[in-house]
């Protein structure tokens, strides 16, 4: 446990979680809007439907970046250390090195497959509340939407900030990319 502690100080695992958070968390975010503007906006909307496919979506992508993370970095990770062997004339297999790079590998995975969990779970709240009888469908979807829309900005204040660029600029520019995919999807859906 504390040789996994000291590999998350380190930059280079901040670095690699980061990223793939990041990344994770916007694709994950706009695939529930898709899926909010798809199912709950629709005409007869089910809210099981619309509960279940945002569930099972999250898990699918959880599992598909997850597995495509590992596999990417671990190749990655494999490269660096044969260049490193290569470079000092030794073999790395299960070094301080090794150890720590397979760490980062499995961090990453683990971040991939828990952020659309994280973004399913903030968005799909309002639903849970449609279930309780405590919100009506149509204002749970304009919640939801908007819960979504909350997680891309704050994502974008925080690339704002680690990056030194103006977080709040950065905030809305995120929010504004998805209001755009929120404005397509809602159109698309009226043509149906």
């Amino acid at each position: 446990m504390s040789n996994l502690l000291k590999t998350l100080r380190t930059e280079e695992a901040g670095s690699v979680i980061r990223r793939f958070f990041i990344n994770t968390l916007f694709d994950s975010t706009f695939m529930l809007l898709g899926i909010i503007v798809g199912s709950a906006f629709a005409a007869g909307a089910n809210l099981g439907i619309i509960m279940v496919t945002m569930v099972t979506s999250s898990l699918a992508l959880g599992i598909s970046t997850g597995v495509s993370v590992y596999e990417a970095e671990s190749l990655e990770q494999e490269l660096r250390i044969s260049k490193l062997e290569k470079a000092m004339l030794i073999d790395l297999e299960n070094t301080a090195v090794d150890k720590k790079m397979k760490s980062i590998t499995k961090i990453a995975m683990v971040v991939n497959f828990l952020t659309p969990i994280f973004s399913c779970m903030v968005t799909i709240l309002p639903f849970v509340f449609v279930a309780l009888h405590i919100l009506e469908i149509n204002f749970a979807s304009w919640l939801s939407v908007t819960l979504a829309l909350s997680i891309l900005f704050v994502a974008g204040v925080y690339l704002g900030k680690i990056g030194k660029n103006n977080p709040w600029i950065k905030g809305l520019r995120m929010t504004g990319f998805g209001i755009i995919a929120f404005i397509i999807g809602f159109l698309l859906d009226s043509l149906v």
